[in-house]
């Protein structure tokens, strides 16, 4: 065994979130021409959607012109009354009742004007408005509307939902004790300079090669559940993370100074149910160790006392062993290990009792006592691992 410092970790679970959702809804009325766009492919701010017959609103442009040149032209005949009266009145040829009437009609033609501008303005944006664009950059769906249907400004339904994944968000719930912790302080201090991004664990058990950083925190704690909603970020340059995926965070809670990762299968239950390992001395003599564990790490125990660095962990032919027996260890090459097992139960029988190394740095050893048969080979006195013991 090889004493070591880790990080404690918590698996929280939770769900993965677009970090940005836009529903394409049409902003004019009219029919449905052309759709533009692929389905699930990526799209740009201001790339075109859709497309609505624009020919009823291409009339309101010409109609809108067409006011705001006639407009234009009561405007300058207004102004040139105007200008003429006011040159009438210096001179003293016109009234001042006539210079002011002149004036506001002046004033009058102006605004119409302005209002024939706005009309102008608000014809051509609604002009292009007939071509739907996308309103955020990301990965647009599948189309909920096809070409010939009939779409309403405002309507409920959208035509398609555009979604940024990549980052995606995740949210994760945490009780509020922990919450309390991280707030005061104190996860902080025991995190000490220890790396404090999350991993990310998939549907099927892998972790996702990204690692992701806490964003926010909701300030609310759910009555019910007494829990807090916590938002992490996580890139995702692939697209594997869908929204909606059920993912699990490992989130860091400390660290552990000094301790010692026990293969599972090395790990027994004493007659009071308490944690015994089996260890090789200088003398190869069994030894029977009560453990204090801190809870699991993987397929490992996390061993706080009972076991000192330097160890030798009887993992094979613990069926045939007992305290103060004679044995000869024999330490097994790390490649023997099956990865789903880095430490395990033992075989009884072997004439020289194996001793690995696990992934985590440690070793542990199959033993035989010497009274067992010398001339069995090796490959035929190893016998399969115990099955893991159940996890506090």
């Amino acid at each position: 065994m090889e004493a070591q410092d880790i990080t404690i970790t918590s698996l929280l679970p939770g769900r993965v979130v677009a970090s940005g959702v836009a529903e394409v809804r049409p902003q004019v009325d009219g029919i449905i021409i052309e759709r533009v766009y692929d389905e699930g492919a990526d799209v740009t701010l201001g790339d075109p959607l859709y497309r609505i017959d624009p020919a009823t609103y291409a009339a309101r442009v010409a109609a809108a012109k067409a006011a705001v040149a006639q407009a234009q032209a009561t405007y300058n005949q207004a102004l040139n009354d105007a200008t003429r009266n006011e040159q009438l009145r210096k001179r003293g040829v016109t009234s001042e009742q006539t210079l002011e009437a002149a004036i506001a009609t002046r004033d009058t033609a102006s605004a119409a004007l302005q209002v024939a501008q706005a009309e102008l303005q608000q014809a051509e944006i609604d002009l292009d408005r007939t071509t739907i664009r996308a309103q955020l950059s990301g990965v647009a769906g599948r189309s909920i509307t096809t070409q010939g249907a009939l779409v309403t400004a405002g309507q409920s339904s959208p035509l398609a939902v555009i979604r940024n994944i990549d980052p995606v968000l995740v949210d994760v719930t945490q009780s509020a004790a922990e919450i309390l912790e991280f707030r005061r302080g104190r996860l902080q201090d025991r995190l000490n300079d220890t790396d404090t991004s999350v991993a990310l664990i998939l549907a099927d058990g892998t972790e996702y090669s990204q690692r992701g950083e806490l964003t926010a925190a909701e300030p609310y704690v759910n009555e019910s559940t007494g829990v807090v909603t916590l938002r992490l970020q996580f890139d995702n340059p692939d697209h594997l993370l869908l929204p909606g995926m059920y993912i699990q965070v490992q989130m860091p809670q400390g660290t552990m100074d000094n301790v010692i990762l026990a293969p599972q299968e090395g790990v027994t239950r004493n007659r009071r149910g308490l944690p015994i390992a089996y260890i090789v001395n200088g003398d190869d003599v069994i030894e029977e160790r009560q453990l204090k564990t801190a809870g699991t790490r993987g397929n490992t125990w996390i061993v706080t006392g009972g076991l000192e660095d330097g160890d030798r962990m009887v993992v094979a032919g613990l069926q045939r062993i007992r305290p103060g027996a004679k044995v000869r260890p024999q330490e097994r090459p790390a490649a023997a290990v099956p990865d789903a097992t880095p430490a395990g139960a033992a075989a009884p029988d072997a004439p020289d009792a194996d001793v690995k190394r696990d992934s985590d740095g440690g070793r542990s050893a199959a033993v035989t006592t010497e009274g067992s048969a010398k001339t069995a080979s090796n490959e035929q006195t190893k016998s399969a691992p115990e099955p893991e013991t159940s996890a506090n």
